[in-house]
């Protein structure tokens, strides 16, 4: 890892935790996750970041390390929309993927196999490839979705501005009001970067073996995919649906709990009492859902929201009012996970880079619990 590899050690004593909670694994001089109200990249509030800047305005602060001048700002978006269409050998290979599949295995699969295609190379450093798959992303999702959904290929490439709007353009066929817009920004905004997140450290770590970037992002997606990361907004979403009210809402989550099922989207690994991120998810949450005029999935979440911190003292994390922002702009469930795949590119290349600027393979020890030590025994003798 860049700068301290690793906490001070005290000589002689191994400090034992499950999963690495409390374990400082490295520095990083791009994200502070610094407590229950704050979050930091590179300096800048989530906070303001949110509510300011437009999603390409982060995604360059995280790569290139400071916010871009408005000239800055309008080379890079065009950047970005000139390289928005797909290879059609990777159109063909999304073409073959089954409907079935789940769509982070799509984005996992198209990343590795444009590696191929445009591999990582003196004239196509990290940073090409990484604007690279920000600029096809969108275009791989729903490229993917609506031939298998409808055998339709659609244009890759829209007149949108931005990631936010060119997404949802294409998933829908049409432009996004502005308030879809801003909501989408928001909260590709709040999912681009968190520290040595699961995914994040998968990146590192691969990254430490000198392995080229596409296989790091592959790496990531794949830690992504599983419900106790990435996947918890579309388990959120599947929740909050069983119920047509708060009343029946408590009673069912505390069903679920006497049966001790797991109620996702809620607690978090670093954080104790708030996700500072959940209160701007949660406001654009409310404003989608009076724009819907849904008055059923807001207070239902509420209700969850408030019975599982009486509960349990669990706080809502990022994902939980996510799925119903997303629900209101009219997204797919299944297409949920794969959005912050879209945003948190900006956040894993950032960490590649970091990474290889002061490279140590990472490596940790582990305490061995098996067997004593015990001979041989030929098969011949064996019972």
């Amino acid at each position: 890892m860049t700068g301290s590899s690793a906490a001070v050690a005290v000589p002689g004593v191994k400090k034992k935790t499950g999963g690495l909670a409390g374990i400082v694994a490295g520095e990083t001089k791009i994200s502070a996750a610094g407590g229950a109200h704050t979050l930091e990249y590179r300096g800048y509030s989530i906070y303001e970041l949110a509510e300011q800047a437009e999603f390409e305005e982060v995604a360059y602060l995280l790569l290139y390390g400071e916010l871009p001048t408005e000239r800055e700002l309008k080379h890079y978006r065009n950047n970005l929309a000139n390289q928005r269409d797909l290879p059609i050998a990777l159109k063909a290979v999304l073409e073959l993927i089954p409907a079935g599949a789940h769509p982070m295995d799509v984005m996992r699969t198209a990343t590795s196999f444009l590696g191929n295609l445009e591999m990582e190379a003196p004239n196509h450093d990290q940073v090409a490839v990484t604007n690279r798959l920000l600029a096809v992303y969108p275009a791989v999702l729903a490229y993917w979705w609506h031939f298998t959904r409808s055998g339709k290929r659609i244009n890759c490439t829209t007149a949108a501005e931005g990631i936010a709007d060119h997404f949802l353009t294409l998933l829908h066929g049409k432009a996004p009001s502005d308030l879809h817009k801003k909501a989408m920004n928001v909260s590709l905004i709040l999912y681009a970067e968190h520290e040595f997140n699961a995914s994040t450290f998968t990146a590192r770590t691969i990254t430490s073996t000198m392995a080229d970037i596409y296989s790091a992002v592959t790496g990531a997606i794949g830690a992504l995919r599983g419900p106790l990361h990435g996947g918890a907004n579309e388990a959120a979403m599947e929740l909050i649906e069983k119920f047509k009210s708060p009343e029946e809402a408590v009673a069912g989550v505390k069903k679920m709990m006497t049966e001790k099922q797991l109620i996702m989207g809620f607690g978090h690994r670093v954080y104790t009492e708030a996700d500072p991120r959940n209160v701007v998810i949660k406001a654009w949450s409310k404003k989608l859902a009076d724009d819907a005029g849904n008055k059923t999935l807001y207070p239902v979440s509420e209700a969850i929201e408030k019975l599982m911190w009486d509960e349990k003292h669990l706080f809502p994390n990022l994902d939980f009012y996510s799925a119903s922002s997303y629900h209101f702009m009219g997204i797919p469930t299944p297409l949920f996970t794969p959005i912050f795949v879209m945003s948190r590119i900006s956040g894993w290349a950032a960490h590649i880079f970091e990474q290889r600027g002061n490279n140590k393979l990472i490596r940790p020890n582990a305490d061995y619990t098996g067997p004593e030590t015990r001979a041989f025994v030929p098969l011949s003798q064996r019972g």
